[in-house]
């Protein structure tokens, strides 16, 4: 199956958009550089004013499929409205309307786009008196042709029949997955960030009340319950000092498994004094609601 492909604006990039408008003798748009003049259209202009030199055409038009090839690989562009009236926009805003070029290898001097709209009422649209007929929403120049060579060496003879913009744009589907890609990165690092550098010290006096007790009783124990993350756990807690996302999630994690083991009728149990080292039932409580709160935990 042959992709066919949205090309669009990166107005965040260096070079983007339309830098120059070629007269070529098989009209096609084109992007990124890659000629396209070995694909015949049916898009040509007309010879506006043979006294005057101005030439009229189609320079963009929307979702017109335009073959493309890169090496082996076949495919189609197409660009939408939206991005024709921006390109048509970004080309006058930065002044290249008189760059030009014959078939995307010449730079030509004395031409210059003198006209420049975007159609709107195809019925009603003056191109039709030329015998052109833009559908709505195409990106419509005339160039004037100032140039003696060009226009008897090119136009008199023939040789070009229609306009082919040079420019950059990219490929829509990519640009989304690249952002995805991006978007999904920041929130990993956020993550880390979030795990290991934000921290929390909103809880209240029962765990910090739950933490001295749990110290006192495995002091009065010969202090040889928990492990010595658990005791450094309760003299933080204790303290009413902050305590880390992935903290948090180590409590919430500890006090689930080791509630079983909590007897508060035997304090010199090591699994009621564990428990209570790390905050007890008020900070299993509050555990939960601080990683339902940060999206961490479900309902």
């Amino acid at each position: 199956m042959v992709d066919i492909i949205e090309l669009i604006l990166d107005e965040e990039a260096a070079v983007n958009g339309i830098d120059a408008i070629s007269i070529v003798e098989h009209p096609a748009i084109e992007s990124n550089f890659i000629a396209l003049k070995d694909e015949k259209q049916e898009v040509k202009f007309a010879t506006l004013d043979k006294e005057k030199r101005i030439l009229m055409g189609p320079a963009l038009i929307p979702n017109k499929p335009i073959y493309r090839r890169d090496g082996d690989k076949e495919f189609y562009v197409y660009f939408s409205e939206q991005t024709i009236r921006r390109a048509a926009e970004l080309f006058l805003m930065k002044g290249n309307q008189n760059k030009a070029t014959y078939e995307h290898e010449i730079e030509l001097k004395g031409l210059s786009v003198v006209e420049s709209w975007l159609v709107e009422d195809p019925a009603m649209d003056k191109a039709n008196l030329y015998g052109l007929s833009p559908a709505k929403g195409t990106w419509m120049v005339s160039m004037k042709v100032e140039n003696d060579d060009v226009w008897n060496d090119y136009v008199k003879s023939g040789s070009v029949q229609g306009f082919s913009i040079e420019g950059w744009f990219i490929d829509r589907k990519k640009r989304q997955q690249e952002q995805k890609q991006a978007e999904e990165k920041l929130a990993s690092v956020r993550k880390i960030i979030r795990e290991n550098f934000d921290s929390y010290a909103d809880y209240g006096s029962g765990i910090k009340n739950n933490a001295k007790r749990g110290i006192a009783l495995n002091e009065k124990n010969g202090n040889k319950c928990a492990t010595q993350t658990g005791k450094v756990r309760a003299q933080q807690l204790a303290k009413g000092q902050a305590i880390s996302l992935e903290t948090i999630k180590r409590m919430y994690s500890c006090l689930s498994r080791a509630e079983e083991d909590y007897d508060p009728s035997d304090t010199s149990a090591c699994g009621t004094i564990s428990y209570l080292l790390w905050g007890g039932k008020a900070a299993l409580g509050w555990s939960r609601n601080k990683l339902r709160e940060l999206g961490e935990l479900e309902d």
